[in-house]
Order: structure tokens, then sequence, then C-alpha cells
């Protein structure tokens, strides 16, 4: 037999080794395959995962898409981020990925616990499960992965304590459990994590002190632990041995105390956020040292003092929010020569006075600039028409005076303009036309005057237009509106406005709000209202508008609160105000409206108050109306209603005001009205009600401000329980065929302040108490006693015959009894003298027969 050279068997021997461990990897990898199989399996996928996901594929597991291999053959990597997958962990084999260094599954919707079996994962570097819906709490044995440089459980539902464990992870860098329900551990027992460069708690449920293992992580460039409820001051030593900080957000806590002036140590700071805590002291002057600051938000807290002028070394600064604080002083004019890269300036809410210094000007940059509720004086700078690059200026809430300034018309890319509640003065200037990107124009408050300028119709991106309370007159421009394709708001309320309204400006169909009541406008209101289906809110109360009110509103499903008073309009209502399904108020008070109230109103189910005083409506009221349960306030006063007032208004059961006076009511009044236990008015006057006043009114105990009968047919007596009315302020019964008594139980309606009994039947003594001393009795020849225009009552009334009569009486009881006294007194009188006579003879000798 040939001898085979060792050469050769070194050769076979490497061969069989090599293809041992090709099936070694071949096998491993269709392992990894079958499990990911499995697990996919479990879950819903739209799109579904690329075909290559199959289980006549895992010999081709790095093909696969997601899949990243390593050296061995075997998955490295996972990257299924944003792949819409839906399910849980719980099929996941993590066991079957012993070479696994990176796993994301990031964007998904993937739901359940995260599985303790991913401390499986010992190589694993990189661990991302963010933005999904994983809950329950983060298992401790996550410590484990030693190898860990990078965890993201952000935006997640997770909830209980944070494990101490995680800072076992001595490798990591990058830390994130951002928005989910995480609460506070035992700080204690967490260790230093040198590495650390970004920690995220932000928005969770961390309620304790500020976590002290943090200051000791001292390569953190980026710290976030805002929306929280963490308490107390901020320690020293993160300002001492935080130097590489670069974005420090704390905001919306509770920290307190003082900003401490060891801020300053933290020169590397490119953004700073500790707004909305309970910070108390003046802002330290060392925070100009971070000359790097790019943000710097200190809103919400209480601040107090000035702004330190070191503050003018942040060359850098770009975002400056100081805004809803106690800080005062002037607004030192260095800032601004130094602020030039500033896009946003929010000072507002606090208690800055002075002027507005001209050099703002030369903020160039400026996008945003709030300077409202201070106390702002003198003009509105005309440079500040040079910042070109403004889309919001709010100088609102102030005490600045003056005219608008024409250079205003310079700001073509602003959007926002707020200059309400301030003392300007002068007309609008022409130049507000070239205004063309304004979406919200806000005058309102000021002593403005004059016409509107024609050019406020070339604002074709205005949504919310308010002038309302200023001394503004004339008519409002013709086009107004036609080319205002989004117009949403519309506010000229207390003016002197004529006319008639522009006919086009609601063309659009846009109009949610049009408030224009108190001026002096004429004629119909423009057609297109009426195919104004967004009309949320409309006053149009106290101007002179005409036309058939049935014509000028159609169906607003969104419709809340309608005010038609004290205007011209005529015609019926029309039964399309039922489909009007969200009105809770509809006011159509003084107009000359007639015919009947539609039945369809009853449909109205949020409606809370219902005004239809001073109209010509006729009929009986609709007994739909009973189903308004929400109703607090029902006036129908003056109108030429007839019939009943319905026993059904017993279901009315949240009625506060009542009012149907001035009306041709009859019948009697219906005790189902105390039913009604919350009204704290109630007038049912000037009617032809007849019969007695129900005793059951009486335990109306909530009637406060008005309970007038006045001017019916009421007869009887007036019932004592109606003393009970004990917190009413007004009562008027007066021009009534009431007879009998003032009830003695009215002394103890103490809050009266109005009361009238004139022109009835009463007789006998009015009630005791300060407040009948000033009632009205005239026509009432038979009431007496301590009141202006009454009769003290004298001994000819049954009151003072009765006394008299008891003391005669008296004295006719009282003088035999005297005369027998008298007669005592005489025989005591003759013993003594006999006794003092017979003194030396037996003493008992004349009781025993004597002489």
């Amino acid at each position: 037999m040939a001898i085979i050279p060792c050469t050769s068997i070194l050769v076979i021997q490497f061969v069989f080794l090599i293809s041992l461990l090709s099936f070694k990897v071949t096998s491993s990898s269709r392992t990894e395959g079958e499990s990911l199989i499995q697990w996919k399996n479990s879950l819903f996928s739209s799109p579904p995962l690329h075909p290559s996901w199959a289980l006549n594929n895992t010999k081709n597991l790095c093909s696969w898409t997601g899949i990243v291999c390593g050296t061995t053959g075997t998955a490295s990597e996972i990257n299924l981020s944003q792949a819409s997958l839906e399910g849980t962990l719980a099929q996941f084999d993590f066991s079957s990925f012993p070479n696994l260094t990176s796993f994301n599954l990031s964007i998904n919707n993937l739901n359940g616990s995260i599985p303790s079996a991913v401390a499986n994962l010992s190589k694993l570097t990189f661990l991302d499960l963010s933005s999904n819906f994983f809950d329950g709490s983060i298992p401790w044995k996550i410590g484990q992965l030693k190898e860990l440089q990078y965890l993201s459980f952000y935006n997640n539902s997770l909830i209980g304590t944070i494990p101490y464990q995680i800072t076992n992870l001595q490798k990591i860098w990058y830390l994130d459990l951002g928005w989910n329900y995480l609460e506070s551990s035992d700080w204690s027992k967490f260790s230093t994590m040198p590495l650390l460069s970004h920690l995220n708690f932000s928005y969770n449920e961390l309620a304790s002190e500020f976590p002290g293992f943090i200051s000791d992580c001292q390569n953190l460039t980026r710290l976030d632990l805002s929306r929280n409820h963490l308490t107390g001051p901020v320690p020293e030593m993160v300002f001492l041995n935080l130097g590489k900080l670069e974005f420090l957000i704390l905001a919306n806590n509770m920290f307190g105390g003082n900003i401490s002036s060891s801020i300053g140590q933290l020169r590397n700071l490119q953004k700073l956020d500790l707004s909305t805590n309970s910070f108390n002291s003046s802002i330290p002057r060392e925070l100009g040292l971070c000359s790097n600051l790019t943000f710097l938000a200190l809103a919400g807290n209480s601040l107090a003092g000035s702004l330190p002028l070191s503050l003018a070394n942040l060359h850098k600064i770009e975002e400056l929010g100081l805004s809803n604080n106690s800080l005062s002083g002037q607004i030192s004019p260095h800032f601004f020569t130094n602020w030039t890269e500033l896009v946003s300036l929010q000072l507002q809410n606090n208690q800055f006075f002075g002027k507005i210094p001209p050099v703002i000007s030369l903020l160039k940059k400026l996008n945003i600039l709030f300077l409202y509720d201070n106390k702002l004086n003198g003009s509105i700078p005309s440079a500040i028409g040079n910042l070109g690059e403004l889309t919001s200026l709010d100088l609102s809430k102030n005490q600045l005076s003056g005219p608008i300034p024409p250079t205003m018309g310079k700001h073509t890319k602003l959007t926002l303009l707020h200059l309400f509640y301030n003392n300007l003065s002068g007309t609008i200037p022409l130049e507000i036309g070239n205004m063309r990107s304004l979406v919200i124009l806000d005058l309102n408050t000021n002593n403005l005057e004059g016409e509107l300028p024609e050019t406020m119709s070339l604002l074709n991106n205005l949504e919310i237009l308010c002038l309302f309370t200023n001394n503004f007159s004339g008519m409002i421009p013709r086009d107004l509106g036609k080319n205002n394709h989004n117009l949403k708001n519309v506010s000229f309320s207390t003016n002197s406005f004529s006319g008639q309204l522009p006919p086009r400006l609601c063309n659009s169909f846009t109009l949610e709000l049009l408030t224009i009541e108190n001026n002096n406008f004429t004629g119909p209101v423009p057609d297109c209202l009426r195919n104004c289906s967004n009309l949320v809110r409309v006053r149009l109360e106290g101007n002179h508008f005409s036309g058939d009110i049935s014509k000028a509103f159609g169906v607003h499903p969104n419709l809340s609160f309608i005010s038609l008073s004290g205007n011209q309009f005529y015609g019926e209502l029309s039964p399309k105000w039922g489909e009007c399904q969200s009105l809770t108020k509809l006011q159509i008070d003084g107009n000359i409206i007639s015919g009947k109230i539609p039945s369809d109103l009853g449909k109205l189910s949020q409606l809370q108050v219902l005004n239809l005083d001073s109209n010509e409506l006729i009929g009986e009221i609709p007994m739909e109306l009973m189903n308004l349960s929400w109703l607090f306030n029902l006036s129908l006063s003056k109108n030429l209603f007839t019939g009943d007032i319905p026993q059904s208004i017993v279901s009315l059961t949240n009625l506060r005001y009542l009012n149907l006076a001035g009306n041709k009511f009859n019948g009697s009044i219906p005790k189902e009205l105390v039913n009604c236990k919350y009204l704290v008015s109630l007038d049912l006057s000037h009617n032809s009600l007849s019969g007695e006043i129900p005793l059951e009114l009486g335990n109306l105990v909530n009637l406060k401000y008005l309970f007038d009968l006045s001017n019916n047919s009421l007869t009887g007596t007036i019932p004592s329980n109606l003393g009970k009315l004990a917190v009413l302020e007004s009562l008027n019964l007066s021009r009534n065929n009431l007879t009998g008594k003032i009830p003695a139980s009215f002394s103890g309606m103490l809050s009266l302040n109005s009361i009238d009994f004139s022109y009835t039947q009463l007789t006998g003594q009015i009630p005791s108490g300060n407040p009948f001393k000033r009632a009205d009795y005239t026509g009432n020849s038979g009431l007496c006693g301590n009141a202006e225009g009454l009769n003290p009552c004298s001994s000819t009334s049954p009151t003072n015959n009765k006394s008299s009569k008891n003391k005669k009486g008296f004295i006719g009881a009282l003088v035999p009894g005297l005369f027998s006294l008298a007669v005592i007194v005489v025989v005591i009188l003759i013993l003594h003298l006999r006794f003092k006579h017979s003194k030396n003879s037996d003493p008992y000798e004349w009781l025993i027969g004597g002489r």
C-alpha cells in the first residue's frame, strides 16, 4: 500500500475542519432564521416584511432585509426601525442570537413588556426600542448587558421605578428613558456612569429631589430632566462638576430657590432651559459668562429684579425667553446692540417699564417679538419697521400711546400683530395694506378713531380682525371680505360704525365668529351669512339691522351663541332654528318678530338661554319647549302670548330665570312651579292670571332677585309660606285683588330692598322691620303701621280694641280685690289697739270669751 505524505494528511485535515466550520455556520444561521420566522409569524405588519423573510430562505439570512451578519455568518445587527410592526417580543428567542451587537426596533407599534431575556444578548452594544407602546417595568437584568453603549426606551408606556442596576452599564454613553411613566428610585443606590454623555429622563413621573448620581457623571454634554415633578434646589455640584454640559434642560418641574451664581462655570453651555419652575431669585450676573448660549429660557418662574447688563455678553443668543416672571426695570439699549443674532425675544408678562429703545431695529434676524403685558410707555418707535424678518409682534397690554407708525407697513412677513389694550390714538395707516401676510390683526381697546382704510381689503390672508372698543366711525370698506378668503373672526363691537355691512364680508363662507354689537349699522345683514355653516358665535345686538329674519339665517350646525337683540328684524321665526343643534343661547329680544314660536325649538337639546322678549309673538307656549332640560333662562315677556302657563314647566328643573311678564296669559299660577327649585327670579306680572297665589311658591327658597306677580287678577290672601323666601330682594304683588293681612312671617325677609303692595285690598298692621317701612302701600286704606303714607295703628283698630277690653277686665277684677284688702287692714288695726289697751291683763282672755 502506498504511503501518503504528511503534507497531504495536513491538507486533508484542514479541508475537513473547514467543512465542519461551514456546517456549523450554516446550522447557526438556520437556527436564527427559524427564530426570526417564528417571531415574524406572531406579528402583523402593513406592508408585510420583505419576501426575503421566508423559512425556505434561512440559508441566506445575511441577505434578509434589516439583517446584517458578522464574520461568523450569524446576525450581528437587526434593524427593523419604521417597519410598521405590530405585536410583542414574547415570541422572540433572544438566546438564539449570541453574536447580536445591535438591535433596533424603534418607531413601530410593538407593545407588551420588555422581556428580561433581553439580557441574553451579552454582546449587545446598541439597543433602541423607542417610539413603541411597550408597557410594564424596565427589567433589572438590563444591567447585565455590560457591553451596552447606547440604550433608548424613549416614548413608550413604561411604568415603575428606574432600576438602579442600569448604572452597571459602565460603557454606556447614551441613555434615553424619556416620555414614559417612570417613577423615582432610591438615587443613593445609583453608581457613577463615567462615559455617559447623553441622559434623558424627561416627560416621566419622577418626584424627588435632584438625582444625586448625575452630578458625578462628568462627561455629560446633554442632560434633560424636563416635565417631571422634581423639587428642591439644583445642587451646586451640577454647575461645578459638569463643565462639559452643552444642553441643560430642567423645564417644567418644581425646582426652587436661587439660580446659583456657579452657573457661570458652564462655559460650554449652548442651551439652558429652566422655565416653568419655582426659582425665586434674581438672574445671576454670572450667567453672562456662558457666552456660547444660543438658547436661554427662564420663563414661568418667580424671578425678580432687573436684567443684569452682563447678559449683553451673550453675543450668540438666538432665542431668549424670560416671560411670566416679576422682572422689572428698563430694557437697556445695550442688549440690542449685542444680541444681533436674536430670532425670538419673549419678555412678556413682567413689569418692565420705560420706552421701547429705537435701537431694537438692529435685530435684523428677529422673527418673534413679544413684549406684551408689561408697563411699557411712550410711542411705538418707527424704527421697528426695519425688522424685516418679523413674523409675530405682540405689544399688547402696555401703556403705549401715540399713533401706529406708518413704517409698520414694511412688515411684509408679519402674520400676527397684537396692539390691543394700550392707549394708541389716531387712525389706522394706509400702509397697513402692504402687510399681505397678516393672519391676525388685533387692535381692540385703544383710542383709535376715524374710518378704516380701504387698503385693509387687500389683506388677503387675514383670518382674525379685532377692532372692538375703539372710537372708529364711518362705513366698513365695501370690499372687505372680497379678497379675504380665510376670514374667520370679525369683531367691530362697541364703536360708532354706521351704514351697511360689506356685502361680501362672508363671501368665502368661512366666518366662525361675527361680533359687531353696539354700533349704528343699518340695513340687512349680508346674504352670504345665511350660508356660513361654520358660524359659532354671532352678536349683532344694539344696532339698527332690519330685514326678514327668516331669510337672514340658515342652518348653522356649529352655532352656539347668537344675539340679535335691539334691532328691527321682522318676519317669523323659521323652524330651521331647530336644526342649529349646538345652540346654547338664542337671544332675539327687542325686534318686531311675529307669528308663533316654532315647536322645532324644542329640538335644541343644548339650549340654556331663550330670550324672545319685546316682540309681537302670539299663540301659546309650545309644549315642546318643555323638553329643553338644560334651559336656565326663559324670557318671553312683552309679547302677545295667550293661554295657560303650562303645568309641564315642571320639567325645566334647571330653570333659574323665568320671565313671562307683559303677555295675555290667563288661568291660575301652576303650583308645579315649585319643582323649578333653582329659580332665582320669577316674573309673571302684567298678565290676566287669576285664582290664589299657590302656597307652594314659598318653597322656592332660592328666589333672590325678583318675585313679581303684579298687575294680574289674583285673589285670596297672601300665603304666610312666602315668608320662607329669606334671600329675596324684590317683591311685587301690587295691582291684584288680594285681601286679608300681610303675613307676620314676612318680618323675617330681611334681604328685601324693594317691596310693592300698592293697589290691593289688604288690611291690618304691616310686618315689622326696616324693609317694610320703605314699601309702597299706595291704594291700601285698610293698612296701618310705621311706614310712609300709612296711619299709625290706633285704639280703634281691632288690635287696640282687644287691648282695651283686656284692660277693662283687669280693672274689674282689681277693684273688689282692693276693697277686701282694705277690710283686712281695718280688722288688724282694731285688734292691735285692743291688744295694746289690755296688755296688763291675761293676753288670751279676749280669745276665750273675756268680759
